[in-house]
C-alpha cells in the first residue's frame, strides 16, 4: 500500500482512538465515512485527443496569448476502512488528476475552482444548490516551461513560468452528491497509497500525504 508521510498526519476517530502519530497537534480536519456520499454519472465531457506535441504548441500559444496561466485544484478527503482517502479523477483508466483545471483571464483562484468543481462533480453548473467550503492553499506548483515537469520550487533563473497550479483544501460536507462524467472515473485512494508514488500518481497528487502533514485528521463516525 505504501508508507506514511514523512512529518505525521495524525488520525483519529470519533472513538477517541489515534491510528497514525507523531508531530504536534496542529489544524484539525474532520472527515466523514465514504458511504455517506452518493455517486452517479452525467453525459460525457470532451477532452483533447493530442500528442505531447501538440500539447507542448498549445501551451505555447496559450502563453502567447494570455501569459502565464494558473490552474486550481481541489483536495478532498473521505474516509474508508478507518483510513483517510483522496478522492481523484482517472482518465481513460490511466491517468490520475486532483479535480479542477485552468481559471478563465481574469478569474478570482476561489470562484475558479468552484466552478471547475461543479461542472465536473455536479449535475449542473451551480453546484445542485451546494457551496463548496473552499479553504486554504495547500501547495504552489511551477512549470517552467511547456516540456518539463511541475516543480515545488521555481529555479532563479527562470523569470516567467507558463504556468503555476495551486493545490486548496476543500473540506467536504456530511453528505454530498457526485455526479460524474461517464468518461471519468472518480476514485477514492488511500493517502499512504499515493504518498511519493510519483510514477503512478506524478509529483504533485504523490506530495499530498506531506501537504496535509500539518493537519489533525478527524474521522467522524457515520
Amino acid at each position: 500500500m505504501g508508507e506514511e508521510a514523512e512529518g505525521s498526519v495524525r488520525v483519529s476517530d470519533s472513538n477517541g482512538g489515534d491510528h497514525t502519530l507523531n508531530d504536534d497537534q496542529s489544524r484539525q480536519l474532520d472527515i466523514y465515512p465514504l458511504s455517506c456520499y452518493y455517486f452517479g454519472s452525467k453525459e460525457a465531457i470532451p477532452f483533447k485527443d493530442e500528442t505531447l506535441d501538440d500539447r507542448v504548441q498549445r501551451l505555447n500559444s496559450n502563453y502567447a496569448a494570455y501569459g502565464s496561466r494558473t490552474c486550481v485544484e481541489a483536495v478532498l478527503l473521505v474516509e474508508l476502512f478507518k483510513h483517510p482517502h483522496i478522492l481523484l479523477l482517472q482518465v481513460r483508466n490511466c491517468i490520475f488528476k486532483l479535480p479542477g483545471g485552468r481559471l478563465r483571464p481574469g478569474e478570482l483562484e476561489i470562484d475558479g475552482l468552484k466552478r471547475k468543481l461543479s461542472r465536473t462533480l455536479c449535475v449542473n453548473a451551480d453546484g445542485d444548490g451546494i457551496a463548496w467550503e473552499v479553504g486554504e492553499c495547500l501547495d504552489v506548483w511551477w512549470r517552467p516551461d511547456s516540456e518539463t515537469s511541475p516543480c515545488r520550487d521555481l529555479p532563479s533563473t527562470v523569470r516567467s513560468p507558463k504556468e503555476c497550479t495551486k493545490l486548496f483544501l476543500v473540506k467536504l460536507p456530511e453528505s454530498r452528491k457526485f455526479i460524474v462524467p461517464k468518461n471519468l472515473k472518480l476514485l477514492a485512494i488511500p493517502l499512504c497509497q499515493i504518498n511519493k508514488n510519483r510514477e503512478t500518481y506524478g509529483p504533485i497528487i504523490s506530495g499530498v500525504p506531506e501537504m496535509l502533514s500539518k493537519f489533525t485528521i478527524n474521522i467522524i463516525e457515520a
